[in-house]
């Protein structure tokens, strides 16, 4: 349950990322410090940073730059990878398309999504069928994305084994029918620069994302250097900024972690606020459980929690399908 936090702790995972397949990896004092860490601070914000982690910070600036090179196209060039119904719901959406809670939100995005090949998952997969929708400039922008999802699956995979043994489980908790075959979804994302309006100097508050939770497990937040936008709720309601740590991500927990654990850990708020005169880029990676995983609480958050559960399981890929099918103005 999140708390009354006035700032978004720092992890560096690298204890854990050394021993993340060691057969004894529990009995290792470093990473049972990394796990304490990840316990205390995914029940009492549901966010932290992670440094340590073994991502280059070369191919991060590098995802972040091209990023911003596809948005400074014209509108006509972005919109030859446009999303829609019949691409899966892959590809550009300009601003204003993306909606949360019913608000049209004041960004634009390319969504990626893992491929779903005709017949994978029958009809659970049926919306979610196709492949991504690459743009052609910048010419690297589909190899350098590829890689940097290669590497954020690798990491966001070895993080979940420390939020596992942080449950009381065993490291491998949730592999196998719950993630053993990880569903992942990406978001490039561009929010403008803050208005001015009235002929006030004073930038209007501009809701680039409105307050939402995601929906996954783990969320990776690639965010750019210079600008405070990302703000994450408390429990008094309170939003505290998640400003910039150059090198580091921003990670959050989603519904479906908020399941598997029965409450311990929670799903929070957040939302972006771009009140910089600067354009913003951020990339946010979610690693997912399998897509047709059936999500309840794992046996040992159940004998945590007084063994009933607080809340009704989900199939993850319909609860993706509910989302994404209402995300849009098409």
């Amino acid at each position: 349950m999140a708390t009354d936090f006035k700032s978004i702790p720092i992890i560096d995972v690298s204890p854990l990322l050394e021993k993340w397949d060691h057969p004894n990896i529990a009995q290792d004092e470093g990473v049972a410090q990394v796990v304490r860490q990840l316990d205390q601070a995914c029940r009492e914000a549901g966010f932290f940073y992670v440094k340590g982690h073994g991502i280059d910070v070369y191919l991060m600036n590098e995802i972040k730059n091209i990023t911003r090179e596809f948005f400074r196209q014209p509108i006509a060039e972005k919109n030859k990878i446009k999303l829609s119904a019949e691409t899966g719901y892959r590809g550009y959406q300009k601003i204003g398309e993306n909606i949360t809670k019913g608000k049209p939100d004041r960004q634009e995005a390319i969504d990626c999504y893992r491929e779903v090949k005709h017949g994978m998952y029958g009809d659970l997969g049926a919306v979610m069928q196709g492949s991504n929708k690459w743009p052609s400039y910048p010419p690297s922008f589909k190899k350098a994305m590829e890689e940097y999802i290669d590497r954020c699956t690798d990491l966001s995979r070895k993080i979940m084994r420390g939020i596992a043994l942080a449950l009381g489980g065993s490291a491998d908790e949730m592999e196998g029918e719950i993630g053993g075959d990880p569903f992942w979804v990406l978001r490039v994302i561009g929010y403008p620069a803050a208005s001015i309006s009235n002929g006030h100097d004073k930038p209007e508050n501009d809701v680039g994302c409105g307050a939402h939770t995601d929906y996954g497990l783990l969320t990776l937040v690639n965010q750019d250097d210079d600008i405070v936008a990302l703000q994450v709720r408390n429990k008094s309601g309170e939003w505290i900024s998640a400003p910039p740590i150059p090198g580091t991500f921003v990670c959050n927990i989603g519904d479906m972690l908020k399941i598997l654990s029965n409450g311990i850990y929670e799903s929070t708020l957040h939302r972006v606020i771009n009140n910089s005169p600067n354009y913003r880029v951020c990339v946010a990676y979610f690693y997912e459980p399998n897509f047709d995983a059936a999500i309840e609480p794992l046996d040992v958050c159940l004998k945590k929690t007084g063994g009933t559960k607080n809340f009704e399981g989900a199939v993850y890929g319909k609860h993706l399908v509910s989302k994404v099918t209402t995300n849009f103005i098409l």
